[in-house]
This record gives structure tokens, C-alpha cells and sequence, in this order.
């Protein structure tokens, strides 16, 4: 507050300086008295001062001096009018520099493009590390955890003056969650409630599990009014720091609730953003530190702000070749998606538990649903990098495959969400939940990105994912191998049999004599539907250390040889 208070009295003792006229003479050739001379000064001084404190206090505008420019042409033209002789002089050449500082406020992004460019440059690779099939993705869309949050509202105390805030995903105790502050629904529901209840916690990879209220009270949070306002409680604190998107709700493993916003700097002029750090608030006692990037504590998965990131990748997609190429030829220019979840972009997590921001690219040319390449930028980081993919491939972007999903369940109106490009055997794949059209998830699909015609979907990502290694191996894919798995084959004796119906095709679980399980699918051995107990067997199959390990080829004795040779 104090340095709120200091920058606001200097721009006001500027304004004062310069629309005061010191020279000015009275119609009979008499000067301005100096009592009224100080009470003008005086005046417009105050006058200043609370409105340019108000601005801030209202809009929570940064004051770094730059923003002057924007006031100044008018401020310098009431000087001019109401001065006189060399002092209109002087005040008329600073209003017509104060012009020529507001245009190049206005076309600087014509000017900055590479620099935009160059600081969000990527390193650039093919494909991402193969995922691990043992794992399970965090894949529960924020739609339908929303909508479960919003139905155990009733755990909440005095639910009357609360509403559920904005999802944010993360790492707690090592597990991956939806995070959802409980907010104020109105000015004097905040009045009557003072403080808020605490937030809602739910698995981010287990579709069936509930959520949990979490009950720790917050008092400086963004539903908040005045200086307890979360936003205006920052901008308090750090009147000068540049803030790009909007706060969120980070918990560490105690559960106690911060709220974090990244900031950063103008690329030039106050154009553009570069984010140097954040500014972490205790959600209860309102303290404030400044933290920049490489100190974040570990706990805090998502430094950079997703806004922040959209950003970047539209400088990277953009500004390729300059400003003018952007809008004229576009030659190398590519669009970052708008399906991501938060701001454009969708929060993922490497094997490691690190977060990253998932963006597909796609060409500004109309009605093209090929996929340019993808990046992955380091949430705590920023640090990103782009992939090309196989150049040799055409990759279906994210829409694609989404509406792949759409016409797939056209008769029941069922629609994708999330749609995030794995690794999955060697084969970049579109993951995405599907909900129906009240949010609620139906199954998850998975289609590759190469090769659109093979799609399959499951009840769990796990089960899509052993589907999907079965279906991998039909003559119209190109993949003959896995990520990691090696490839092997055995002979036995068939023990036990599971068939279940799954969409169009059957799923065929089998135990073998050596007490190894099996999955194959009728999609791509469709003479597997006969296997029974007792049958003699010779397998090709990948060994992922999975308990059911994936089906290349089958042959049955005293049956056709199904299988691939």
C-alpha cells in the first residue's frame, strides 16, 4: 500500500506540474496571484492524487511509469489550453511527444515480432518419450469432475453463500487431483460469510471416485471484496510487477491452500510478456512473497500460468517470419489449438509427475484437420519444447479426432473432451474422454493421430489402452512393435477363458498353463471368439510386464492359423 501511495503522489505532482499554468496572466496583464495560484495547485494536486488512486485501487492496473503515456496527451492538453506564452510553447511540444509516445504504444506489436518470437522459441524434437502403459494417464475430463463437485455441494456449511471456483489439476502427496476453491456467490453473501470454507478435492484418474470438501478456511480469495479481494490484495503488495492470467489454487501436501499468479515483464513498450516468476498469498493470513522461477517450491505445479503459455505459442506459431508474414503470407506459420482445457492449453503429467502444458498446432489454412506438430511446455518452468512428429506422416490434429468421436456416437449425441496426444506403442494417439450431452462420462477413446481408422474405445483408460495394443496389429497399421515391449512367442495350453462384449468387437482374456494372462480383440483376430479351455496355442505377443499382456498373433490348434505371419 505504501508504494501504491508513493507512485500515485508522484504522477499526480507530474499532472499538477503540467496543467497548472505557472506564467499564466490575468486579462488586465496582471499574473495569477500567488494565493490562488497555490490553491489551484493545491486542488488539482488532490484531485489527481484520488482519482489516479482510485483507477488503481478499482482496476488493479499496474503504475509502472509507462502506463502514463496512455494519460498524458490529455493532461498535457488541458496545460496547453490553459497556459500562456513560452509555457504553451514548451506544454504544446510535450503534448505533441506525448502523441508520438501513445502511437508507438499502439503499433510496437508491429515492430516486436521477433523479439516476441526469439523469447518463446522451442527446442524442437520428433516424438515425445513412449508412454508407460502401466500407468495410469490423468485423464478424468474437468467437465464432469466440475459437475461431481457441484453435486456433493451439500458437504459445504452455509452452501447458501458459496459457490465452486475454477478447477485446477495437480500433485498432492503424490497423487494427481482436481482442486476447486468454494467462493463467495455475491457482495453481501461475502458480507454475512467473512471467510470462505475450504476447497474440494477429487482423483484426476479415478472416474469413480468422489470428492472430498476439505475444510480450511480462506479469507483472501478472487470472490472476495475490498482489500480482502485477492487480486487487489496482490496488486497492493507489488503495485509495479506485471501479472499475466488469472490466480489459482495450489495446495501443498499438508493441504493447505496458496493462491499463486505469475508474473513477469513487457517484451517492449507494454507489449507482450516474458514470465519471470510469482507471487504466492497464504490463502488465510494474506502472506505475500515474490518468488522468481527457479525458487517455486515443490510443491507448486503450475507456475506459469496457462494464459501465459497460450500466449507463448501463439508468438511461436505466429511470428515465425515476422509481423507482416502473420497476416500476409503466412509461409511456416502454424495455429495453436483452442481444445485445451485451461486457456487453450491442457495440464498433463510425464511419468515423473512433473506437469506440463499440452498444445497441438494446425495450419491457418481453412477446412485442414492435419496436425503441424505439438508442444509440451514445463508448467514450473516454462521451458517448452516442439514436436514435429514423423515428417514422413500426416498427423490428424486434435479437432479431427474429436470429431471422429462425434460421429462415432452421433445417434446417442456423446462428444469428446480433453483430447491429449500420447506415445502409445510406438504410435501417436489421441486420448479423450467422451461425455454425454448432461457432462457426464460415458468411456474413454483412444484413435490414432497416423492411421484415424483404428479407434477403440473402454469403460476405463486402461481397458481403451489393452484394446488399443490389440488393434494396433491389424494389416491397415503400420505398427509392428511396441514402445518398450519386447516381442515374443510361446506355446501352452488355454486354462481358463473370459469373453466380454466390448462396443462392435470381444474382448478374449485367456490363462495360459505357465500362469501368463492374455487379451486379444475380435477386431483384429476375429476367429479368436472361438477359443475355449483346453485348446493348444502358439502365441506372438508383447511382453509389457503387464498382468494381461497384449496379442500380436494367435493360432489354434485345429483351427485356421488367424494369425499374422
Amino acid at each position: 500500500m505504501t508504494q501504491l501511495i508513493l507512485t500515485t503522489l508522484i504522477f499526480s505532482i507530474i499532472t499538477t506540474v503540467l496543467i497548472v499554468p505557472v506564467t499564466r496572466k490575468l486579462p488586465k496583464g496582471d499574473v495569477l496571484p500567488f494565493k490562488q495560484l497555490l490553491q489551484t495547485f493545491v486542488f488539482v494536486f488532490i484531485t489527481s492524487w484520488i482519482l489516479y488512486f482510485l483507477i488503481v485501487y478499482l482496476t488493479k492496473i499496474d503504475v509502472q511509469w509507462t502506463v502514463a503515456l496512455y494519460a498524458m496527451p490529455v493532461i498535457l492538453l488541458f496545460g496547453v489550453l490553459a497556459s500562456g506564452g513560452a509555457e504553451r510553447a514548451l506544454k504544446g511540444l510535450l503534448f505533441f511527444a506525448s502523441l508520438i509516445g501513445l502511437i508507438y504504444l499502439l503499433i510496437v506489436p508491429i515492430f516486436n515480432a521477433d523479439e516476441k518470437y526469439e523469447s518463446a522459441k522451442m527446442e524442437q524434437e520428433v516424438e515425445i518419450e513412449p508412454f508407460d502403459e502401466t500407468k495410469t494417464p490423468a485423464s478424468v475430463p474437468p467437465q464432469f469432475a466440475e459437475n461431481k463437485m457441484k453435486k456433493a455441494f451439500g458437504q459445504v456449511p452455509n452452501t447458501s453463500y458459496y459457490e465452486l471456483g475454477n478447477l485446477q489439476i495437480q500433485k498432492v502427496n503424490g497423487e494427481f487431483v482436481y482442486i476447486a476453491p468454494v467462493e463467495f456467490s455475491g457482495f453481501f453473501k461475502w458480507l454475512n460469510g467473512d471467510t470462505t470454507p475450504g476447497y474440494f478435492k477429487m482423483s484426476a484418474t479415478d472416474s469413480n471416485d468422489n470428492p472430498v470438501f476439505v475444510a480450511k478456511e480462506m479469507v483472501y480469495v478472487p470472490s472476495a471484496f475490498f482489500n480482502k479481494n485477492l487480486e487487489r490484495h496482490i496488486r497492493l503488495q507489488y503495485p509495479t510487477l506485471i501479472f499475466y492470467g488469472d490466480p489459482q489454487l495450489e495446495v501443498d501436501d499438508d493441504g493447505t491452500p496458496y493462491y499463486i499468479r505469475s508474473y513477469g515483464e513487457f517484451i517492449s513498450a507494454r507489449n507482450g510478456f516474458d514470465v519471470k516468476g510469482i507471487v504466492m498469498v497464504d490463502a488465510y493470513s494474506g502472506e505475500t512473497k515474490k518468488i522468481p522461477l527457479e525458487e517455486v517450491p515443490e510443491f507448486i505445479d503450475g507456475a506459469v500460468s496457462p494464459e501465459a503459455v497460450s500466449l507463448q505459442n501463439s508468438y511461436f506459431g505466429k511470428y515465425v517470419h515476422g509481423f507482416w508474414n502473420s497476416i500476409f503470407g503466412k509461409k511456416d506459420v502454424k495455429l495453436p489449438s483452442d481444445e485445451g482445457t485451461e486457456a487453450n492449453v491442457s495440464p498433463v503429467f510425464n511419468q515423473d509427475g512433473e506437469m506440463y502444458y499440452f498444445t497441438d498446432f494446425t495450419s491457418p489454412k481453412e477446412g485442414v484437420d492435419s496436425m503441424l506438430g505439438y508442444s509440451l511446455t514445463h508448467a514450473r518452468t516454462g521451458k517448452a519444447v516442439y514436436y514435429t512428429g514423423n515428417m514422413e506422416e500426416s498427423y490428424m490434429d486434435s479437432q479431427g479426432a474429436l470429431d471422429i468421436i462425434e460421429k462415432k456416437f452421433i445417434e446417442k449425441e456423446w462428444h469428446g473432451a480433453m483430447p491429449i496426444l500420447y506415445n502409445f506403442y510406438g504410435e501417436a494417439s489421441w486420448l479423450a474422454p467422451v461425455l454425454d450431452t448432461n457432462g457426464f462420462l460415458q468411456n474413454y477413446f483412444i484413435v490414432s493421430a497416423v492411421n484415424p481408422e483404428i479407434s477403440v474405445y473402454g469403460s476405463t483408460p486402461n481397458e481403451a489402452l489393452r484394446q488399443y495394443k490389440t488393434a494396433l496389429t491389424r494389416g491397415a497399421s503400420s505398427v509392428d512393435g511396441s514402445s518398450n515391449a519386447e516381442e515374443k512367442t510361446i506355446t501352452g495350453t488355454v486354462l481358463r477363458v473370459y469373453k466380454e462384449q466390448v462396443g462392435d468387437y470381444t474382448l478374449v482374456s485367456f490363462l495360459l498353463n505357465n500362469g501368463q494372462n492374455f487379451v486379444v480383440s475380435s477386431q483384429n483376430e476375429p476367429l479368436s471368439i472361438y477359443l475355449r479351455e483346453g485348446d493348444q496355442v502358439v502365441i506372438r505377443y508383447f511382453e509389457t510386464g503387464e498382468t494381461f499382456l497384449p496379442v500380436k498373433a494367435l493360432q489354434i490348434e485345429g483351427v485356421v492359423n488367424i494369425g499374422q505371419s
